[in-house]
């Protein structure tokens, strides 16, 4: 079906994200009512929500998935993502904002700034995301504006200036004044549909003012002229439209952030999407995406346009019951249209595209093409998975693809029966296809399968899951944490491997300098090999033998992380050398090596916040220190809460969600996400050592 165009400067592609319990899916909820694509508001709480289609999603009323769907309003054709809030879905909104040109940032009116609005924050910043912010639910008890801006000056940024102020307070909300006209827009309740253009009240008119003046100065810092003349003649001197270009051009910038507030389901969303449409940036101001040539290195431009060669960056992959594996591509340049060949650049396949889909969330409508600046989902790709660029065969783009960080908590899973251990290898390759931050092993001492993930929440969501869409039963083990080797000191050791036993024998010999190497660099080798003491076709087996060593852990077992190793010596025998033997005398040295360089134990520390009543402070204070926690902060709240910020090692914070609700009366709540991966207090090593050997 032939879809109406769009011109590139009428695009928006956007992310709505937040806090969990911010109101993000409300919102989107609400803005799909508002540009008619629904026909009521869906209800977060009685699961009838359209982004929220999971089953698991409806039932717990958390968003697990980022939604896509596609509405229209004002001339524009607007792209949102619904990302979910809670840090154990974090890749979600990582891989979303990659895409994203814009995203509406959403705060809970009640609360401020929380724990994940700040992760949220720092991820848009990361991938320089302009944004504007919605202070939801001020209508509410508890709700208070200008309580929740004062926390975003506080928490976040100080260039963050409303564009509206609310009219009454809490449940008397019924409007808005917007600054930028000086009027005020007013409804009679929350699901009706008019608002009323007047006058502003009488007594909001000098705050109105005020707050119009600042903003005025922020709006003529982009441009020289303006900033001339209204030093000359004041704000008066600028018109409107100058006003407007002047503040999108800031908001363009990145460093500076318009907030409106209201209420997520109610008619103040359609000043939300009037925002959306007049700052955040189209694909055009957006600019040009930069890749790599495959062949060569060299770096290419892609200008946003649909006569340009095709680039294209797949997501997200998710796994429609109807249609099989989707993958959302966001299309940078060109045109991909149905029955086309495209070039997977990152595997160097090509690659069929079947069908094309618009969707909106979990319903799809059949489009014959996608052009540049568009979002949109493919049917028929086999080889591609989230991260992988597309591009047109006869000219190769690989744009950069989306890091994730390495999962931290890990279960034993195994099937209950015969009939459930075939299904259950394919859902797990399914679900490991959908989500880049969910990884299987197998333990080679036990056997058993390991699931990893980034929390407890994400591998219980994984395993329901498995259980529902694959009918799969199993047993599940304890969590167990992913801890890490490295060393602290330096070694120089020999790793000779010679055998003679009749006949040809087995000779490698190698000298390595083992030393530290950056926290989160890996490993790296360094091949100083000066002259021909060990032949070049024996260098990368000596490497291949020190990265399997490390793989399998030399003190307890664990992955060795963090090293450098530099081959700077050996001898060969020309006819008992192999690849065999120096892969063997590259594992000797590594084994001798590490044992000699301080070997130490990593754990990882998660960056936890907690929100408590003050009464419960010195409970949680007292218990966070008791799971060997360092306080790192301590901060007021709206309403009297308290927020206390610490590191915690994850090994420590098993169940925790659970005993700080039995210990604040289920007043208090938290949020954790990696931190870091810090050295395990040696008398704690020990233990996790022995414990680890006696298995």
């Amino acid at each position: 079906m032939a879809e109406k165009h769009f011109d590139l400067e009428n695009f928006r592609n956007i992310g709505i994200i937040a806090h969990i319990d911010a109101g993000k899916t409300t919102t989107t909820e609400a803005i799909l009512y508002r540009t008619g694509l629904s026909h009521k508001i869906g209800l977060v709480h009685e699961g009838e929500t359209t982004t929220d289609w999971m089953e698991q999603e409806r039932e717990r009323g958390i968003t697990i998935t980022s939604a896509a769907v596609t509405s229209f309003w004002k001339g524009c054709k607007v792209n949102i993502i619904d990302t979910p809030g809670h840090i154990d879905f974090t890749a979600e909104v990582e891989r979303s904002l990659r895409v994203l040109d814009g995203a509406v940032t959403v705060f809970d009116g009640k609360m401020g700034v929380e724990a994940q609005s700040e992760t949220v924050w720092r991820q848009a910043n990361k991938y320089s995301v302009p944004r504007i912010c919605f202070i939801n639910k001020i209508n509410q008890i508890g709700g208070d504006f200008y309580k929740s801006l004062e926390s975003i000056h506080r928490r976040l940024t100080k260039n963050a200036l409303p564009v509206h102020l609310p009219i009454g307070f809490e449940k008397e909300i019924n409007g808005i004044v917007d600054l930028i006209e000086m009027k005020s827009y007013t409804y009679a309740d929350y699901t009706d549909h008019e608002l009323v253009v007047g006058e502003i009240p009488a007594d909001m008119l000098e705050k109105a003012k005020n707050a119009r003046s600042l903003l005025v100065e922020a709006a003529v810092e982009a441009d020289d002229e303006l900033f001339e003349r209204f030093l000359e003649n004041g704000e008066d001197s600028i018109t409107i439209p100058e006003l407007k270009a002047a503040l999108r051009k800031r908001i363009l910038a990145g460093d500076f952030y318009l907030v409106t507030g209201g209420d997520g389901r109610g008619v103040i969303v359609e000043k939300v999407l009037d925002l959306v449409v007049d700052y955040l940036p189209s694909p055009l101001d957006a600019g040009s995406v930069w890749g790599q040539n495959p062949k060569t290195g060299d770096e290419i431009e892609r200008k946003p346009e649909s006569k340009e060669p095709l680039a294209g960056l797949a997501f997200k992959i998710a796994t429609d019951p109807f249609v099989g594996r989707l993958i959302f591509v966001r299309v940078y340049s060109g045109k991909m249209e149905a029955g086309s060949y495209v070039l997977n650049t990152t595997t160097g396949e090509k690659e069929r595209i079947g069908r094309i889909v618009r969707m909106h969330a979990d319903k799809r409508e059949d489009i014959e093409s996608i052009e540049a600046g568009d979002i949109a989902a493919v049917v028929g790709l086999k080889g591609t998975f989230t991260g992988h660029t597309l591009s047109d065969i006869a000219h190769p783009i690989t744009l950069e693809s989306i890091t994730f960080p390495d999962p931290p908590v890990s279960i034993a899973v195994e099937p209950k029966s015969k009939a459930d251990q075939e299904k259950m290898g394919i859902a797990l390759q399914r679900l490991a296809e959908e989500d880049p931050t969910f990884r299987i092993h197998t333990d080679h001492d036990t056997g058993q399968t390991i699931m990893s993930g980034m929390g407890e929440l994400h591998l219980d969501i994984l395993i329901d899951r498995m259980r529902r869409e694959f009918k799969v039963e199993a047993n599940i083990g304890e969590p167990q944490v992913a801890f890490r080797e490295s060393i602290k000191g330096n070694s120089d050791v020999q790793g000779k491997h010679a055998k003679q036993s009749g006949g040809r024998g087995q000779y490698g010999d190698v000298w390595i300098k083992f030393e530290p190497n950056e926290p989160g660099k890996g490993f790296e080798f360094i091949d100083a090999i000066k002259g021909g003491v060990v032949p070049q076709e024996y260098r990368k087996p000596v490497e291949a033998g020190i990265r399997e060593t490390l793989e399998g852990g030399v003190i307890a077992g664990y992955p060795v992380v963090d090293v450098k190793a530099t081959l700077y010596d050996g001898s060969y025998h020309d006819v008992d050398s192999s690849e065999l033997a120096f892969k063997l005398a590259g594992c000797l040295a590594t084994r001798e090596g590490i044992r000699q360089a301080k070997p130490i134990l990593l754990e990882p520390v998660m960056r936890v916040e907690v929100t408590t009543p003050e009464e419960f402070m010195g409970d949680v204070i007292g218990d966070l220190n008791s799971r060997r926690g360092r306080i790192e902060a301590m901060e007021d709240l709206n309403g009297g809460a308290k927020l206390v910020k610490a590191f915690v090692p994850l090994a420590m914070m098993f169940g925790y969600t659970t005993d700080l609700r039995s210990m604040s009366q289920g007043r208090a709540a938290s949020t954790m996400e990696l931190a870091q991966y810090e050295e395990v207090p040696p008398n704690v090593a020990q233990e996790i050592i022995t414990k680890r050997s006696s298995k």
